[in-house]
């Protein structure tokens, strides 16, 4: 119990920093792109490159974690993301956009780990307990997420005290920093995977390691397509990651159209960010008691009253009710992603696991990239109102496989351990 506790502690520590230096950056990123073009056009890119870098390296990082451990996956992720913020940096000093835009997909490495992270508070840990377990570190990210765009502005002092070219970059150190503090806190002092409370060996050191390695992310995917329950919570982690940030990213963009200011419109971002985080622990709780399916299912239902109030609210453009949206919107990701997270390591078989999370972890990433850069068309098209039709449509596949899988499973099998003790 001592070693999952300091495990625990690590991680928490690595995701509070983390948080911290995702958010420092991508507060003023958009803006930094804009100032280094001179179009307002590049902002949204930033957010694009970001999280295609934390897709495109989630299943190398999967892949070292099978290798070598957990413990140098995410000191690795948290390592290029540093190496991302110094590029940015030097491309404030250069003005050069391109060199911006690779270090934003080394930026994304961070954010790869951190979900990584997820994963990490689970192994080893008692089935009874993994969905606390998860949640405490998801939790961890809000303190990070809250405090990391109030730095923008010091973050601009310093780097006008520094002499900086562009001193708005000025926050990206706050990034290299806390990069590089949770990268070396991981490497130094995580322990890897605990002993099983039956006093099994760690799943890194048994005999199953070998044909984990074998497996590609790809191949992983073909085996969870044929699993129900992986199956489920793999589109549940996907299809929530995309619906939030399909929503999220637009609602700004909408509200600036609605002529509501940036301090109305810093309120709802950031109690959306306050649903998506501060209430994980319960979600946490809710999979140890009712079962990981089942909050899917909670998820389900806040994501479609948010697609309703966004409905309702599309033109009226309310402050109050946009906050109502996006505090369900946070509150559904939270459920779907702590839910699916859950059911895809309970349910998986054990020698594709940890290269299939590798692969949820892409997928999400690329999926989001992609909602993201469909969702400005669509609100140029449609406006608000279709934005969260749209979020409705990527919704559908996840209450299609829910409602089959109740059909055919029992409610409670991805916990026999918990079963088998009653």
């Amino acid at each position: 119990m001592a070693h999952a506790r300091r495990n625990q502690t690590v991680l928490v520590a690595g995701q509070l920093l983390s948080g911290v230096g995702v958010a420092s950056g991508i507060s003023v990123g958009g803006i930094l792109a804009a100032e280094l073009t001179g179009t307002t056009a590049a902002s949204g890119f930033v957010q694009t490159a970001s999280t295609l870098g934390a897709g495109l390296v989630a299943v190398p990082l999967a892949r070292l974690a099978v290798r070598r451990g957990r413990r140098w996956a995410l000191a690795a992720g948290f390592a290029l993301g540093a190496v991302g913020a110094a590029l940015v940096l030097l491309a404030a000093a250069l003005g050069q956009f391109w060199l911006m835009a690779a270090g934003m997909l080394f930026f994304g490495s961070a954010t790869a780990s951190g979900l990584q992270a997820r994963y990490a508070a689970v192994d080893g840990a008692p089935p009874e307990t993994s969905g606390r377990a998860m949640s405490i570190v998801i939790w961890a990210t809000t303190v990070g997420s809250v405090a990391g765009p109030n730095l923008s502005e010091p973050g601009r002092r310093l780097g006008a005290s520094l002499g900086m070219a562009v001193p708005l970059a000025g926050p990206f150190l706050f990034s290299l920093v806390a990069f590089t503090t949770a990268a070396l806190v991981l490497a130094v002092f995580f322990l890897g995977v605990p002993r099983s409370a039956g006093g099994g060996a760690p799943a890194q050191a048994s005999t199953a390691v070998v044909p984990v390695q074998r497996l590609g992310a790809w191949v992983a995917l073909r085996v969870a397509a044929r699993n129900p329950r992986a199956l489920f919570g793999l589109v549940a982690v996907t299809c929530g990651h995309m619906i939030m940030v399909g929503v999220m990213v637009m609602t700004p963009v909408a509200m600036d159209h609605d002529g509501h200011s940036l301090q109305v419109i810093g309120i709802v971002i950031s109690l959306h960010i306050l649903g998506m985080y501060a209430a994980s622990p319960l979600f946490g709780a809710l999979v140890d008691r009712v079962g990981a399916a089942r909050v899917i299912g909670v998820g389900v239902v806040i994501f479609l009253a948010a697609i309703a109030v966004g409905v309702i609210n599309a033109h009226r453009g309310e402050p109050l009710l946009m906050s109502v949206g996006l505090i369900l919107l946070g509150l559904g990701w939270s459920a779907s992603l702590i839910g699916g997270s859950s059911l895809l390591s309970r349910s998986a078989p054990e020698h594709i696991r940890v290269p299939l999370q590798g692969a949820n972890d892409m997928l999400m990433n690329f999926g989001a990239a992609a909602m993201a850069a469909l969702a400005g068309p669509v609100l140029a098209a449609g406006g608000f109102l279709w934005v969260n039709l749209m979020a409705l449509v990527v919704l559908l596949p996840v209450i299609v496989l829910g409602l089959r899988l109740r059909r055919t499973t029992p409610a409670h099998p991805e916990v026999p351990q918990v079963a088998d003790r009653r």
